[in-house]
């Protein structure tokens, strides 16, 4: 551990209403480089579904507004120059989670990094990073579920510069296209994530210009130190000394037949310091779901959690790091040796969010955290249509987000935040497919005084011969809800032949070959449902049935609601919840649903993908 002070904590030569602008510009200034690359990128993903991160950092590469946190001293470690050799106009580019420490984590997502100079000095850093369409590999989207190194996902761009003193190189660039399925949208986005970068340059500018270079680094280690200051509060008041709590959750599978997988984790706090050791996590997998989980990104989660929970209004970025110490074995699933595959990381890093809250309720006394999370997948549907046209069409979807202390989860919505869908009507426009379906699946989230956010199903019809690729999890292992909430349903995955023929997929396929008017039924997890569903609002139980998103059987069951032509029968309600609280058992802190033990567990996901690879070979 480290007992060095971090060289912004000290008093600030910067008076509180100008800390306030520098600091409400630079936030202003992180969506603006996000909007500046959703109106420039070309791909759906970025353009559509807002895939990007911005960051901007102080001279010394400290992330001092952004959100995944800053690797910028290990993207300079492993580049050919140091910080002496940047001048300015360079922009640094990388998508190798390798070299940069995690900061993206798989092939498919580019970094772009500037350095910012103002009167010939370094005085900040600018960074943004987006999801690309594709990036070569053995799978159009790159994201392969059958891999096993990241040599197959794709071409893999150690941090060089794309831009050289404003110079751009487009052999570089063309480079790297070329060996992408889609070079004109890898070149479009690649330009956008540098023009993002660029805003954040220009931002920082005028603050230097307004109110003078020195004020400006002055207050970014202000805001470092004022966030710094709010999380050894937030700590102290939450935080409690002298105990070790801990958790476990699962991922299903590797999409190779190995599973389930464990996170375990172990937080503990020593004076202002909390420790979150990961010690006890499976070792990393054959298949693609690894996470090679930045330690900064992770100390970026932890404070987010506390300052979301019990301080919004604080400011997360690199302040608080010392804080926190992480512990992330190697050659584990969070920290896996090169070349471990990377690509579908996805189910890895949403599980680790929802041990990271679950440990913290355990941890934090009367507070009830949120439960566990649905499922955030991928789905790549690619060809050539009968007019000799290459498609490739990769989207995102969202399971149903977990009901929170005083409110419902979400029906199908990310767990980022910014995250939008795809529009229905863009994918029909672009793409040779149909939408049949996009809905809510009702009774899906978890029943609690506060519902649980319903996943959703999403029926696509094919009209040319292609093929499907997708991750997803959730499959085997269920949503847990917490409090008296009740876990919430499994994701499915069927798919329907034109001839009628009807096959049940896994969660994670590579590769699938489709035919014109055949139909994909994805259906998403729920989310964990929160509290006592006998405490449930009965009219609000009541709307949900009329509105379809509770059955009326489940309104009986789950809710003990009784409705007469669509009323709540208050007599009857009353009678039937007492019946249901007289035969029930105490209530559980975690309703992990109905799961076998391990070994039968890990026989089933064996014996799925042995029967699905026998069906598809």
């Amino acid at each position: 551990m480290s007992t060095e002070t971090p060289d912004f904590v000290r008093e600030h030569d910067v008076d509180q209403t100008t800390l306030d602008i520098i600091e409400s510009t630079l936030s202003n200034t992180r969506d603006e480089m996000d909007r500046v690359v959703e109106t420039t990128a070309i791909s759906p993903v970025i353009r559509e579904q807002s895939d990007q991160f911005p960051l901007i950092a102080d001279a010394k590469g400290r992330m001092v507004m952004g959100q995944f946190g800053s690797a910028i001293d290990t993207i300079l470690e492993n580049s050919p120059f140091d910080r002496d050799d940047l001048v300015d106009g360079d922009v640094i580019a990388t998508n190798d989670p390798y070299m940069c420490a995690g900061a993206v984590s798989h092939t498919p997502d580019m970094l772009l990094l500037r350095p910012i100079f103002y009167e010939g000095d370094l005085v900040g850093y600018s960074s943004q990073w987006g999801n690309l369409m594709d990036v070569g590999g053995k799978t159009p989207g790159s994201m392969p579920v059958q891999a096993t190194t990241i040599f197959e996902e794709g071409m893999r761009l150690p941090p060089v510069k794309l831009y050289k003193a404003g110079a751009f190189d487009s052999e570089l660039l063309e480079t790297f296209a070329h060996n992408t399925r889609l070079p004109e949208h890898a070149e479009a986005d690649i330009k956008a994530l540098a023009a993002g970068t660029k805003a954040a340059e220009t931002r920082v500018h005028e603050l230097c210009d307004r109110f003078g270079k020195e004020t400006y680094l002055e207050a970014t280690d202000a805001i470092l130190d004022r966030t710094r200051a709010g999380m050894i509060d937030l700590i102290h008041e939450f935080v409690p000394e002298g105990e070790r709590y801990t958790f476990e959750d699962y991922v299903d599978d590797d999409g190779m037949g190995n599973g389930p997988i464990k996170l375990h984790l172990e937080i503990y706090r020593e004076g202002d310091t909390v420790y979150l050791d990961w010690t006890g996590t499976d070792e990393q997998v054959p298949g693609t779901v690894n996470f090679l989980l930045n330690e900064k990104m992770f100390k970026m989660f932890t404070g987010v959690f506390l300052i979301m929970a019990f301080d919004p209004l604080l400011t997360f970025n690199d302040g608080y790091y010392d804080l926190f110490e992480v512990t992330l074995p190697e050659g584990s699933v969070v920290q896996p040796e090169f070349p471990a595959a990377l690509g579908n990381r996805l189910p890895m890093m949403a599980r680790q969010f929802d041990v990271l809250q679950a440990t913290f309720s355990k941890l934090i006394d009367d507070f009830s955290v949120a439960g566990s999370y649905g499922t955030s997948p991928n789905l790549v549907y690619a060809g050539t249509d009968s007019e000799g046209n290459d498609f490739q069409m990769l989207e995102i979807l969202y399971g149903g987000i977990p009901a929170r202390p005083g409110g419902d989860g979400l029906d199908g919505h990310s767990w980022w935040p910014l995250f939008r869908t795809v529009p229905a009507e863009y994918q029909e426009a672009y793409y040779p497919l149909s939408i049949d379906e996009y809905s809510t699946r009702a009774d899906t989230g978890g029943a609690g005084e506060f519902r649980g956010g319903h996943g959703i199903t999403k029926v696509y019809t094919f009209e040319e011969s292609g093929a499907i690729t997708f991750q997803d999890d959730r499959a085997h292992t269920y949503p847990w809800g917490v409090d008296g909430g009740t876990h919430a349903a499994t994701s499915e995955k069927k798919l329907i032949r034109a001839d009628g023929t009807e096959e049940e997929l896994p969660s994670k396929v590579e590769n699938v070959g489709v035919e014109a008017g055949d139909k994909l039924v994805f259906a998403t997890a729920g989310g964990g449902g929160l509290g006592d569903p006998l405490e449930r609002d009965t009219d609000t139980v009541a709307r949900e049935v009329d509105r379809g998103l509770v059955s009326e059987a489940a309104a009986r069951e789950e809710y003990g609601v009784v409705l007469t032509d669509g009323t709540v029968d208050e007599a009857a309600t009353e009678n039937r919840r007492k019946e249901l609280r007289a035969s029930r058992d105490d209530l559980e802190s975690f309703d992990y649903g109905p799961l076998p033990d391990d070994d039968e567990l890990e026989t089933r996901i064996a014996d799925e993908r042995r029967e699905f690879d026998d069906r598809h070979d």
